[in-house]
């Protein structure tokens, strides 16, 4: 089953192996990907489907050092590069754009972070000068949160000129989205603030549309992470909220929801009996890859996505289809550097006769 193909949308997969968007930080100063970056994906294109690391939709989306956008045309550009190389070797490749609202830190951006609420989050980001406490971020207005919403249409506009095969709307982990949804982010008394379940999932199903309307809806999907608190993110009310957005997102007919499952079991098969098309499953806290991927099958997943062991292990899918070991991912190497624990992990050599 993990090994078998799946129609996404207009898009055939391979596998049922997804690799999870990763946070590299390679990208140069002005978010363009590089050379690197493309060798980096295209190397573990015999992924079913790769979700690029967040790409930022405007220079107020980003929160980290040295992340990539698709907000210009030298990123358009940068990108071009990466799917050509993607897709030359056999890979489907979408883009996740990722806003991420109030985690970030002016000496990254240049700029206060923007929010749904002027809320400052608990912890640190990583900046030039070290770690450093978060800061209170700017409320957007209503009018930013509109245009806001345009900047994802625009993003994914850029992204399918870059060649991508569709775009990722990043709603998990503690970014923009998720803020809007979550209690204690969210404290706006306009139609996207906290009077009403309707109102804090507004921002999300608006997007969604906007990004449907702008490159068709078998090209987006969106990832969710209910409950898992990233971000200093409260969501107590989660068994009402997402529901509702589930519902609302699935009038959309997304291509796909790619949920972080763990919060709560009750939800997470609550949501799958709800969504009407492919649904992948992140199951971080189930045991090693090869029982993750059986046990997220199991409860119903059409796709399962791995993260650590994609950065590690280029040949994954091949890996898990012979019982080979796995290498381990040097998370020191992981954000930002060079090639090393980029694009120096190692692959399988097998004998002709074996491969």
């Amino acid at each position: 089953m993990p090994f078998s193909s799946f129609a996404l949308g207009d898009i055939t997969l391979h596998n049922r192996l997804v690799m999870a968007p990763m946070t590299r930080s390679r990208a140069d100063a002005d978010g363009v990907p590089s050379s690197l970056t493309a060798l980096y994906y295209a190397q573990r294109a015999s992924a079913g489907l790769i979700v690029t690391e967040g790409v930022q939709p405007s220079h107020a989306g980003k929160g980290y050092m040295n992340t990539p956008g698709l907000h210009t045309d030298e990123q358009v550009a940068g990108w071009r590069e990466v799917t050509d190389a993607v897709h030359a070797a056999g890979g489907r490749i979408f883009a996740q754009i990722m806003h991420s609202g109030r985690i970030g830190h002016p000496d990254n951006t240049g700029a206060v972070p923007v929010a749904p609420s002027a809320v400052r989050p608990a912890g640190q980001i990583f900046t030039p000068a070290g770690m450093q406490d978060h800061l209170t971020p700017i409320e957007l207005t209503t009018a930013e949160v509109e245009a806001t919403v345009q900047d994802f249409a625009d993003a994914a506009a850029r992204a399918i000129e870059a060649g991508f095969d569709g775009v990722e709307l990043h709603g998990a982990n503690g970014y923009l989205i998720h803020q809007f949804l979550s209690q204690n982010a969210n404290l706006r008394e306009d139609r996207f603030g906290r009077s009403s379940v309707e109102n804090r999932i507004r921002f999300a199903v608006e997007t969604a549309r906007a990004v449907v309307d702008r490159i068709g809806a078998s090209r987006v999907g969106i990832r969710l992470s209910p409950g898992n608190g990233m971000g200093d993110l409260v969501e107590e009310d989660m068994h009402e909220v997402y529901p509702a957005l589930v519902n609302e997102l699935a009038a959309l007919d997304l291509v796909y929801l790619h949920l972080v499952a763990g919060a709560s079991d009750d939800l997470e098969q609550g949501i799958r009996k709800a969504w009407p098309n492919a649904l992948i499953l992140n199951t971080p806290a189930i045991g090693d890859p090869a029982a993750r991927v059986a046990h997220s099958l199991e409860r119903g997943a059409d796709l399962v996505s791995l993260g650590a062991s994609f950065l590690a292990n280029p040949d994954l899918p091949l890996r898990l289809r012979l019982g080979a070991e796995l290498s381990q991912a040097d998370f020191a190497t992981a954000f930002g550097g060079d090639h090393r624990g980029y694009t120096d992990y190692p692959v399988l050599s097998l004998h002709p006769a074996s491969a």
